[in-house]
């Protein structure tokens, strides 16, 4: 699902809430029929749900291959009583954790800079590697912020088929974007926003299609 509209529609306004972010003064948001409004930040990814942000976050003091690894939610490494007591398996699940962050580095093209800085790759890597850390949270809800934006046609394309893997392989995904062609390529079906409120909801060519949406949105 899409989710476009002028700037000051509230959709990033709605991704912090869903976050945990932000709390809603009235409402409901649930996942898996759990509530979501009720739960920390750390509960909701727990619960399977992940976010990335259009200032990306990255982490330039560890690699590649550490940025994505952090985002996997069991690291027996973590806890003190396994790494004096378990020591051994604690090991094998913590090469376990790298092994899969390099598989998903592979699956993302950035296998060859897994050892670099985030700082040393481009802009449009450094939103697959956002990208990346949300899918080593095993999530089942990805809200995306501006994933293609700013990012050079090459990768644009890479990362559309990325986050449209992401739904084939059962999870669902919202993302904010203002870069019509890429929601056409991924959306089904596409909201669109204006100071908070939803004004209509649609595939893309039917809100495209809106008087409101022309208006507002796109010079008409």
């Amino acid at each position: 699902m899409g989710l476009i509209g002028p700037n000051g529609a509230g959709t990033i306004t709605l991704f912090n809430v869903l976050s945990g972010f932000l709390t809603p003064e009235w409402g409901r948001a649930s996942l898996h029929g759990r509530d979501l409004l009720g739960l920390p930040p750390h509960g909701r990814a727990r619960l399977g749900l992940a976010r990335t942000f259009q200032d990306l976050r990255l982490l330039p003091r560890l690699s590649v291959l550490d940025n994505v690894a952090l985002f996997m939610l069991v690291d027996p490494g973590e806890r003190l009583r396994d790494v004096l007591f378990r020591w051994r398996q604690t090991a094998r699940e913590e090469s376990a954790c790298r092994r899969r962050a390099a598989a998903i580095l592979e699956a993302v093209d950035l296998s060859g800079q897994a050892n670099s800085s985030p700082g040393d790759l481009s802009y449009g890597q450094q939103k697959l590697l956002g990208l990346a850390r949300s899918m080593a949270a095993r999530a089942s809800l990805f809200l995306l912020d501006e994933p293609v934006s700013g990012v050079a046609p090459g990768l644009m394309d890479r990362i559309v088929t990325l986050i449209r893997g992401l739904a084939v392989s059962g999870g669902a995904v919202i993302l904010i974007e203002h870069d019509l062609a890429s929601v056409a390529r991924v959306c089904d079906r596409v909201i669109f926003m204006d100071a908070g409120v939803k004004v209509t909801e649609g595939t893309l060519d039917e809100v495209r299609g809106d008087p409101r949406v022309i208006e507002r949105y796109l010079g008409g």
